[in-house]
């Protein structure tokens, strides 16, 4: 079911495990990954909630980079929504501006010809540390990422502009 791909060409080596399902040890460090990476609002009180969220979603893709065989560092993925294919990506703060979050994005492309998410697009919202969300808006919009500024979700728990990409839109860059 996962299968591994060649690891990124960066300082430190993390590895590239894709799959359909997330389980075990897999799932606790992801749970540690959102929990420590999102605002405090998006939270997770265990593994079963994120599972239960997980579960709602169909044709699911998962991305990990992994350190030391199970260290979760990033994780990107995708699922089908309302006949749409939707991802998400997270990336521990230890790695940010080093490439990798490009390179997920950079293998989702390469399987999909249309991709949509939700951004947080403010610095209102606050980690589990403390320290402010860094919305990571101008990240999607420098990868080719298309802001859809009149779809907005406007949740108790969440404030986030939709974004998109579409490889034919993209194909001259």
């Amino acid at each position: 079911m996962s299968k591994p791909v060649e690891p990124f060409k960066k300082k430190e080596r993390l590895k590239i495990l894709k799959c359909q399902a997330l389980t075990g040890l897999y799932l606790d460090t992801i749970l540690s990954l959102w929990n420590s990476e999102y605002p405090v609002s998006l939270s997770y009180q265990g593994v079963e909630e994120l599972q239960t969220y997980l579960s709602s979603l169909e044709d699911q893709h998962h991305t990990l980079l992994i350190r030391d065989a199970e260290q979760v560092l990033g994780w990107y993925f995708d699922f089908i929504r309302a006949d749409e294919r939707w991802f998400a990506m997270i990336l521990s703060n230890s790695i940010q501006g080093q490439g990798y979050g490009t390179e997920l994005l950079n293998l989702a492309k390469q399987k999909h010809e249309h991709l949509l998410g939700w951004v947080i697009d403010h610095d209102l919202a606050i980690k589990a540390n403390g320290e402010p969300y860094r919305s990571p808006l101008q990240f999607y919009v420098k990868n080719g990422f298309k802001v859809k500024s009149n779809a907005r979700l406007e949740l108790e728990k969440i404030s986030a502009v939709q974004i998109s990409w579409d490889s034919s839109l993209t194909s001259s860059d």
